[in-house]
C-alpha cells in the first residue's frame, strides 16, 4: 500500500474517537449481516415458503422510508446516550427472538426486525453526527472508506459464521449473537469522549423539522447533485442485484455460483474503501463520486457478456465503484451541515439515496424474465454513463480545496 494511502489510515486509526467508533461499526455490522442472512432461512425452514422469508428483508429495509422523520430524534436529544441507548435496546430486543418457535410465532420476528430497522435509522443518524463532531474534518473521508471496509468486510465473514451458528443452535442463537455484538458496541461507544453541547429545542414541531432536513439537502449546491447521483446510482444498482441469477444462468453455472461474484465485490468494495480517503482528495467529492458511477456503467454493461473472466472483473469493478457516491455523499453531508441540524439531513439522505434501491430490486424482478437480462444490463450502463456525466460537468475545485485546508480544524 503507497504512502499515500497508509498515512491517512495510520492519522484515522490513531485517533481514539474515531477507532472506537470503527470497532463498534465492525462489531455491530458482523451481527447485523449474520441476523440478515439468518432470518430469512429461519422463515423458509418454518413455513417454505420463499415470499415470507422475502418479508424479512422488506420489514428491515421499509424504516428507511421515514428517514427524514426519525432523524430528527438525533437531533434532540444527546447523541451519545442516545447512540448508547439504542445498542442497549436493540441488544435487549433481539433477545425477545429466542420465542419464535413457529409459524404462528412469525408476528414477533417481523415486528421485531420492523422496530430493528427503526432504530438503525435513529443510531445512523446519531452516528454520523457524532463521527462528524469527534473525528477531524480532514480525514473524515478515510474514515468514512474505512466504515466502508469494514462494513463489506462484515458482510464477507459475517454470513458464513451466521450460517454455521444457525445450523447449531437455530434461529435464537443467531439472535442472541447479534444482542451480544450490540450491547458490546453499546460498550464501545461508552468509551468515547467527546464533548456535547445540549441540543437547542426544535421549533415547529416534527413537520417543521423535517423539513427544514429535505431543504438544507436541496437547497445546497454541493449535496443536492450528490443526492440525486446517489439515488440514481442505488436505483440501477438494485435493478442490476435482481439480474444476478439470470447472469448466472447466462453464464451456464449453478446458482450457487452468485455467491462467488457476491464474495469478489464485496472484496472490490473492501479496497475501494481503503482508497476513498485519497481519492476523495485528490479530486473531490463530485469528480470521485463521477469516476466510480462510470466505472460501475462499464461494469454493470460489460455482465451482458457470457464470460466467467468477464464476469469476475465485472463484478470487482462494481465493488469498486458503486461505494464511491455513497462515500462521497456521506462525507459531504457531515462537512457541509450545521451540528443542530445534521442528524435529520443525514436521515434524510440516507433515506433519498437507499430507499430506491427497493425500488430497483422489485423493478428487477418484474423486469428480468419479460425482457431478459442482457438489454436491461446495457441500458443501465447508459443511465449510469448519463449520471456520472451530469455529476462531472463541473470541476468541484473549491470543495476540492476546502478538503485539503488545513483550517478545517475540529471544533470539539
Amino acid at each position: 500500500m503507497t504512502t499515500l494511502t497508509t498515512w491517512p489510515l495510520l492519522r484515522v486509526l490513531r485517533n481514539r474517537a474515531a477507532g472506537l467508533y470503527l470497532c463498534g461499526v465492525v462489531v455491530s455490522g458482523f451481527g447485523t449481516s449474520a441476523l440478515w442472512l439468518a432470518c430469512g432461512v429461519w422463515v423458509k425452514d418454518l413455513t417454505g415458503s420463499d415470499g415470507l422469508a422475502a418479508l424479512c428483508l422488506l420489514a428491515m429495509w421499509l424504516p428507511t422510508l421515514a428517514g427524514p422523520l426519525l432523524g430528527t430524534v438525533a437531533d434532540r436529544l444527546r447523541r451519545t446516550p442516545l447512540l448508547i441507548g439504542t445498542n442497549v435496546f436493540l441488544g435487549a430486543l433481539l433477545v425477545t427472538l429466542v420465542g419464535v418457535t413457529a409459524p404462528g410465532d412469525l408476528w414477533l420476528l417481523y415486528a421485531v426486525l420492523f422496530v430493528y430497522g427503526a432504530a438503525g435509522v435513529v443510531h445512523d443518524a446519531a452516528e454520523s453526527a457524532l463521527v462528524a463532531t469527534a473525528v477531524p474534518r480532514p480525514l473524515l473521508g478515510d474514515f468514512n472508506g474505512l466504515r466502508t471496509t469494514a462494513t463489506e468486510g462484515m458482510k464477507l465473514l459475517a454470513p458464513l459464521a451466521g450460517a454455521g451458528l444457525y445450523t447449531a443452535y437455530g434461529g435464537a442463537g443467531v439472535a442472541l449473537l447479534d444482542a451480544a455484538t450490540f450491547l458490546l458496541a453499546a460498550g464501545l461507544y461508552a468509551l468515547v469522549r467527546v464533548r456535547e453541547d445540549r441540543p437547542a429545542p426544535v421549533g415547529g414541531g416534527h413537520r417543521r423539522g423535517t423539513a427544514e432536513g429535505v431543504r438544507h439537502l436541496w437547497a445546497h449546491p454541493t449535496l443536492r447533485p450528490l443526492m440525486l447521483a446517489g439515488g440514481t446510482t442505488m436505483l440501477c444498482a438494485g435493478l442490476n442485484g435482481a439480474m444476478i441469477y439470470a447472469v448466472v444462468d447466462g453464464l451456464g453455472r449453478s446458482a450457487a455460483f452468485a455467491g462467488v461474484l457476491y464474495a469478489v465485490q464485496g472484496a472490490g468494495s473492501v479496497a475501494a474503501g481503503l482508497l476513498s480517503g485519497p481519492a476523495l482528495r485528490r479530486w473531490g467529492g463530485r469528480r470521485f463520486a463521477a469516476y466510480g458511477i462510470a466505472l460501475l456503467a462499464f461494469a454493470v454493461a460489460l455482465r451482458a457478456v457470457p464470460s466467467d473472466a468477464v464476469a469476475l472483473v465485472c463484478s470487482a469493478a462494481i465493488g469498486v465503484g458503486l461505494p464511491a457516491v455513497l462515500v462521497a455523499a456521506l462525507t459531504a453531508v457531515q462537512r457541509e451541515t450545521p451540528g443542530p441540524l445534521l442528524g435529520r439531513v443525514t436521515a434524510t439522505a440516507h433515506t433519498l439515496v437507499y430507499a430506491p434501491n427497493v425500488a430497483g430490486l422489485a423493478a428487477g424482478a418484474a423486469l428480468v424474465e419479460p425482457l431478459g437480462h442482457r438489454p436491461v444490463l446495457v441500458s443501465l450502463g447508459a443511465v449510469l454513463l448519463l449520471a456520472a456525466a451530469a455529476l462531472g460537468q463541473r470541476p468541484a475545485r473549491a470543495e476540492r480545496t476546502a478538503s485539503r485546508s488545513p483550517s478545517d480544524a475540529n471544533p470539539a
